[in-house]
């Protein structure tokens, strides 16, 4: 029996030039569809089932293939790599969705195995302790998962069973019937006049494998979890830490503060703690967002598309009043009650589409108007998902044919798809941060110059803009600047060169120049020459005492020249 423990030591995480195919390397592409799922006939041996952010039974087809299997293990690891970025909300919101996983589990006949560790040490000791042939996983477009994934498939390469070496079989919940993804095309307007049809969520199967002799571990609480998060030897410095979790307002109140304009009170929002009810579907302390269970945000959801209805039930009162304050733009609440139960995968697009579609037909005693939905709260939620589903599609395509002269990667951020890039191997840091109107390519004639003259760079698509996700939401000077600050430290993970143009600058001075980041900012109203960047960095190499007040610009030029 594979018993482990928490971990007190682990390695480094992935170089960010890893960039190999997952896909083209793993022996089984299973995405699988219902009809499929349904005719499929049942299959020897054992599979393990590897949670992520698909913390749910319903509309789960990658437990639907699984079930096909004598025994089947269902598998969530608490890894450092994947809990890192995670909020203190998001690892309560974790562990209610956990407990309710297990729950439905042993419903269907089957546990959660719960594992600390390298997910990648953990598998492999799974596999070989219930001679698993098949480890089922959901496709990812993360870059950091993508990685993770990766690396997975390596470590069970090396695992040789009686059957044959394991191995990963990809799933997905498809939104829509598409063939092949590359015939898509890369507008969204020209998508629509497609009409791909749409398919159905499905139910959870019955599951083997409840009777298997294991230790299924127990789910630690909040505070334990908190405890192992802190263990991570990896963890960021405690200067690092703080700037990660001080909010641009914070550092912009203290700005104006200092200058005598404003005092801090008057923009920090004063909040009365709230009233918790029994059946809250706001289970986390600060109670702004939808969490616990699939059940539970389902009922969530039937009390956001009814709002126009009232109701006199308590919990569908709360939401309801919660809708109110979170709605700062037309259909705006939808993201910001249930985007983390979405990023988590408590609850399936698919699913939340198919509620939503199913709520407005019964309004309109069996038919779709072609002129729009009869409820705002259908509109937000059958929109929002829409249009996540159809980034999600575009990151996918990305990742599977690498197309382009950037390798595009994928960052999530408060549960967004952010697009960025990478170039180069070693040297200072630099990133990049395009103006208004504009994405990474704005600075296509730099990239790849400032790489080579020993640089790695970084260009980041910041939100609302080019093919990084466009979500309802209120866009600020405030909330990009929060971005590019988490993206430096989650991403970028060390003290790093700025270079913002136009708008790009703005944001970066906001609350980027504090701390070990050393900053240096660029707000011009013209995209940049090749020869004028190149010659602006290397003077700012030595302006920044980077190379040890040593000069390092090939031109042996000084910032003075250029200014």
């Amino acid at each position: 029996m594979a018993l482990i423990s928490f971990p007190r030591f682990l390695s480094r995480p992935l170089e960010s030039n890893h960039r190999r195919s997952l896909r083209s390397r793993y022996k089984c592409v299973c995405c699988v569809s219902p009809t499929a799922a349904a005719t499929s006939k049942g299959r020897s041996g054992s599979a393990v089932i590897w949670f992520k952010q698909d913390l749910r039974v319903d509309d789960h087809l990658g437990l639907v293939a699984a079930s096909k299997y004598q025994a089947v293990v269902p598998l969530y690891v608490f890894d450092h790599r994947i809990l890192s970025r995670y909020s203190n909300e998001m690892l309560e919101l974790v562990i209610f969705a956990l407990e309710d996983l297990r729950k439905s589990l042993k419903e269907q006949g089957s546990d959660l195995m719960i594992r600390f560790g390298r997910v990648e040490n953990v598998i492999r000791e799974l596999v070989e302790e219930v001679k698993a042939t098949s480890v089922f996983a959901e496709e990812e477009v993360e870059y950091h998962l993508h990685q993770m994934m990766a690396i997975v498939d390596e470590t069970l390469a090396k695992v040789s069973l009686v059957d044959g070496k394991p191995k990963i079989c990809l799933w997905q919940t498809p939104f829509y019937d598409i063939k092949n993804l590359n015939d898509l095309p890369v507008s969204h307007n020209e998508f629509r006049k497609l009409q791909r049809p749409l398919t159905s969520p499905i139910l959870p199967p019955t599951l083997a494998g409840a009777k298997l002799e294991a230790d299924w571990g127990p789910l630690p609480t909040f505070d334990e979890l908190k405890e192992f998060v802190n263990e991570n030897p990896w963890k960021l410095e405690e200067s690092w830490t703080l700037i990660n979790n001080m909010s641009a307002e914070t550092i912009l109140t203290d700005k104006l503060s200092k200058l005598g304009k404003r005092s801090k009170r008057n923009l920090n929002n004063q909040h009365s703690p709230r009233k918790r009810l029994d059946k809250s579907f706001f289970v986390t302390d600060k109670g702004n967002t939808v969490g616990g269970g699939t059940n539970a945000v389902l009922n969530a959801l039937q009390a956001y598309l009814r709002y126009l209805e009232g109701t006199g039930r308590d919990d569908w009162q709360e939401l309801q009043e919660k809708l109110c304050n979170a709605e700062s733009r037309d259909g705006a609440s939808f993201a910001t009650l249930f985007g983390p139960a979405l990023c988590l995968g408590i609850i399936s697009r698919r699913r939340v589409h198919y509620e939503a579609i199913k709520y407005e037909k019964e309004r309109n005693t069996g038919f779709l108007s072609p002129f729009g939905y009869s409820a705002a709260t259908v509109a937000a939620a059958a929109d929002a998902v829409c249009s996540m589903e159809w980034y999600w599609l575009m990151s996918l395509r990305s990742l599977r044919s690498n197309e382009g002269v950037y390798s595009t990667r994928i960052w999530r951020w408060n549960g967004y798809q952010i697009q960025y890039t990478v170039a180069g191997k070693e040297g200072p840091a630099i990133l990049l941060v395009h103006g208004f109107g504009a994405f990474l390519e704005h600075y296509r004639d730099n990239i790849y110059d400032i790489a080579d003259g020993g640089n790695r760079v970084w260009a980041i698509t910041l939100l609302g803009f080019g093919r990084s996700e466009k979500p309802n939401i209120v866009y600020t000077e405030l909330m990009w600047s929060e971005l590019l600050r988490d993206f430096t430290v989650e991403v970028v993970g060390e003290p790093v060169h700025l270079i913002g143009n136009s708008i790009g600058g703005m944001f970066l001075s906001t609350n980027l120049t504090r701390g070990k980041l050393y900053a240096f900012l660029l707000s011009v109203n013209y995209l940049l020459s090749r020869s004028i960047i190149c010659r602006l960095f290397c003077c700012h190499c030595c302006l920044s005492l980077a190379c040890g007040g040593q000069v390092c610009c090939p031109y042996q030029q000084c910032w003075q020249c250029y200014s």
